[in-house]
């Protein structure tokens, strides 16, 4: 191996793990750190698109090690989330090439940054946890969130277990900490893994960039998840609001 090809591998790694460490934290945003990096490093689009699906179910796999070990997820949640999401994933993976792509991250950056507003504005919210006992309409609502927000998923990639664990919190009154683990284990390895397939059937996947990928993906999403555990929703909450903000920015910058 060259040590330009050592030199890649190294920073393949280290994008990987900063980007789902940080992602494991806060409740989403890998792809807001991950997929540009891939593209800078040289990955046309959906080539890049395609490898930073597959690589992020890593992150859901070392965030299920963490959370299975606390009995984090109840089944029923845990079949709403999946059953409404999964083909919102797979039809926004079918649109994403017809997608004017700059109009799209625009859009993406402001509702990031509305969510982190959103949240700064309710300090209490998601500080503990609410349960709501949804009646058929309110499930109705809830489900339909989740099928959007797959589409979004789907199509954006970029920052969307955001949005996951912001719907989480919100509607079905989890609190951050709780919401963060439906959103890494639940979007990490089925939402993303469906992307993955679904891109991967239709494009190409870059596999020697592959290992690296996988390897820090998986390494940050535990520690992540470890920190997450630690610390408490108060500082998941934080840390969630400080990167809606960010990664709100840099989208709105990379749309211009």
């Amino acid at each position: 191996m060259s040590s330009s090809d050592l030199a890649l591998q190294l920073g393949l790694f280290v994008v990987s793990l900063l980007a789902n460490l940080l992602s494991a934290l806060a409740g989403g945003g890998a792809g807001l750190v991950q997929l540009p990096a891939l593209i800078l490093l040289g990955l046309p689009f959906p080539l890049a698109l395609a490898t930073h699906k597959l690589a992020s179910v890593a992150l859901g796999v070392g965030a299920t090690v963490r959370h299975l070990s606390e009995d984090s997820l109840q089944p029923r949640l845990v079949a709403v989330i999946l059953l409404s999401g999964l083909p919102g994933v797979w039809l926004g993976a079918r649109w994403v090439l017809l997608l004017p792509q700059r109009l799209a991250v625009l859009l993406l950056g402001l509702l990031t940054i509305g969510l982190g507003v959103y949240s700064l504005a309710r300090p209490q919210l998601g500080a503990t946890a609410r349960p709501r006992v949804l009646d058929g309409p309110a499930q109705l609502v809830g489900a339909l969130g989740l099928f959007a927000i797959g589409v979004l998923n789907g199509s954006l990639t970029s920052g969307t277990g955001l949005f996951v664990t912001l719907w989480l919190v919100r509607w079905f009154g989890l609190d951050y900490g709780r919401a963060v683990a439906y959103t890494l284990i639940l979007v990490g390895l089925f939402w993303n893994g469906t992307g993955a397939l679904t891109l991967g059937w239709s494009g190409q996947i870059a596999w020697r960039w592959l290992p690296m990928l996988l390897l820090g993906s998986s390494v940050g999403g535990y520690l992540g998840a470890h920190l997450a555990l630690a610390k408490g929703s108060a500082v998941v909450k934080r840390c969630f609001e400080i990167l809606c903000l960010l990664m709100g920015a840099s989208l709105l910058f990379k749309s211009l």
